[in-house]
Formats: C-alpha cells, structure tokens, sequence
C-alpha cells in the first residue's frame, strides 16, 4: 500500500525536527553542568530554548490553546531531546539538586522550562516523595492552559500509580474553582494506563478512578469535560466491564434529566466500547445536546456549591520546600 501524502506542514515539521534534534540532545547534555547552579541552568535553558524556536509551531499553540501564556514555540520532539540530554547525562547523580532546578524553573516566564521541570520531578518522586509533591500541587494551582495540566498528568500519574493512597491527591481537586484542577483529575487517570504499564492497568485503578469520574459528571466546562472523556476511554482497558457499566449509569442519568454536559463526554467515549452497546447509549443519548451557559450539574459542583467557594488556588501561600 501506498503511504498517504503528507501535508506541507507536516512535512515541513519533520524536516524542522530533524534539523534541530541534535542541537537539542547537546543542550540538554550541556546544562548537566550546572544541575547544581540552578539559576545558571535556568538562564541556559532559556537561551537555548529560544534557538530552538519555531514560529510556525507557536502560532499553532496559540491556536489550539487560546490564552496559553508565554511560550517559545519549541516542538514536542525537541523538548523530549532536551530532556532526554540532560537525563543521559545526569544519571548518575543525585537527585536532590533536580528539586531545586525544577522550583527555580518555575520561575521562568515561558512555559517550556516549567514542562522540561515535570520530567525532572517523574525524577525525584522516588527519593524525595514529599517535596516533589510539594511543587507537583503548586505546578497544578498554577497552571492555566490544558497543554500544561496534560504535561503534568504524567508526574501526577507516576506518583499515584507508586503510591496509591496518593489518590487523595486527586479527591481533593474535583472540588477545585480552577478549572485546569479538576481537568488534571481526568489527565491523571487517562495517563497513568501507559506512565506505568502494569501498574497503571491494575484493576484497583478503575476501583478508585470511576468513583472521581462520576463526580465530576456534569461539570460545564468544556476542558474538562474532554479529560474525562479520555479518562474513560483509557479505563476500558483496565477494566472493560466496570468502565462500561458506569458509563451505562451515566447514561440514564443524562437520559432522565436531559443533561448534555454527561450526554457530550459518553458520546465521546464511545469509540472505545462495544460497537453494541455504543449503538444502545448513543441511541438512548438521542436529541440530548448541550446548551451553552448550561450550569453544571456534577455532584463535586453541588457539595462545592453547598459548602461555598474554596480559596482560588493560585492564591495559596506557598510554604518553603
């Protein structure tokens, strides 16, 4: 068979990548030199960055991601040679200093550096469990675009997947006002099936994550409406079964109330089920739509509701690590 054509952009991307690559593998390599002079590190890292720029990947960005703040526009491929650099050369070290790199790298405007920290904090979650959840809550209160929250899932997932009581990380943010919290709860679950393989697909992770996923069934807001969806989809190949029968739930319930927050996130699941069943709820779904400045309607919105707002998260005094 014939490969399809690819397009202009995309082949322009790859003949980009393959320019780049090996100056991005150097960088990262470079800056092991200065794992212990964070503030050195970090001014490298940008610089070097900024080379590796691309403008037509970071109008791109600004496209898919409105509102995503200070980037550089440095293509997925070469931030992975970046770190996969530094990684190579710092292997043997310590992984104390990398905790330190990754709070000063918090601290840069463009938002490349903060996404090269969370690979340095899959990193330390071994050794120093305590402080890297420490900057793995504040990355998650800071965060303000879905590239950032989905980037970070992989940190959050390998340390729950290590750590299962860790799951109250995670029963904690479903009753967040940021938005970008309560995506990373479905991030986290749609991750952690291929951060750690086995562990990952333990069934105990569809017994903890269906119950967080229901709670946030009806939330209005589109970004983590999409989270859960992909949630969902990665839980059918941890427990088929369970993950189908919640979504058969789901479905009554949005069917008796007319809910098209619920009825939108089961439609998007549905590529992942038995072509049967995702015949019967797409059928029972049928004429549900959502409805814009629909409020929500997930139980995690109601107890917030009854309880009162809580802090917004960015405003949280941060304690020294």
């Amino acid at each position: 068979m014939t490969a399809p054509p690819r397009s202009e952009a995309t082949a322009r991307a790859v003949v980009f990548v393959a320019a780049h690559r090996d100056t991005a593998e150097a960088l990262g390599t470079s800056l092991a030199d200065l794992s212990n002079d964070p503030d050195a590190l970090a001014v490298a890292l940008t610089r070097g960055l900024a080379g590796l720029a691309d403008p037509d990947y970071l109008a791109g960005q600004q496209r898919v991601a409105p509102g995503i703040g200070a980037v550089h526009g440095v293509r997925w491929p070469l931030l992975a040679a970046v770190q996969r650099g530094f990684r190579n050369a710092t292997r043997g070290d310590r992984p104390t200093p990398l905790l330190f790199v990754a709070d000063r790298l918090f601290r840069e405007i463009e938002l490349e550096s903060r996404w090269f920290a969370f690979g340095l904090l899959e990193r330390t979650l071994a050794a120093e469990t305590e402080r890297t959840w420490q900057l793995l809550r504040r990355a998650a209160r800071e965060a303000g675009d879905w590239i950032t929250v989905d980037s970070l899932a992989h940190p959050y997932a390998k340390g729950i997947a290590a750590e299962p009581y860790r799951w109250a990380e995670l029963e904690q943010l479903i009753y967040s006002r940021s938005r970008w919290e309560r995506r990373l709860v479905g991030s986290t679950v749609a991750t952690m099936t291929h951060v750690d393989r086995r562990r990952g697909r333990d069934p105990d992770v569809a017994v903890h994550a269906l119950p967080l996923l229901g709670q946030l069934m009806g939330d209005a807001e589109p970004d983590v409406q999409k989270a859960l969806s992909w949630a969902y989809r990665s839980l059918t190949a941890v427990d088929a079964a369970a993950t189908e029968a919640a979504l058969r739930a789901e479905t009554e319930l949005a069917a008796r109330t007319g809910d098209g927050h619920r009825a939108w996130v089961i439609r998007d699941t549905l590529t992942k089920l038995d072509p049967a069943t995702a015949d019967e709820l797409r059928a029972r779904l049928a004429g549900i739509r959502k409805h814009a400045g629909a409020p929500a309607t997930s139980a995690a919105a109601d107890t917030s509701a009854r309880f009162g707002p809580l802090p917004e998260p960015r405003h949280h005094p941060e304690p020294p690590l």
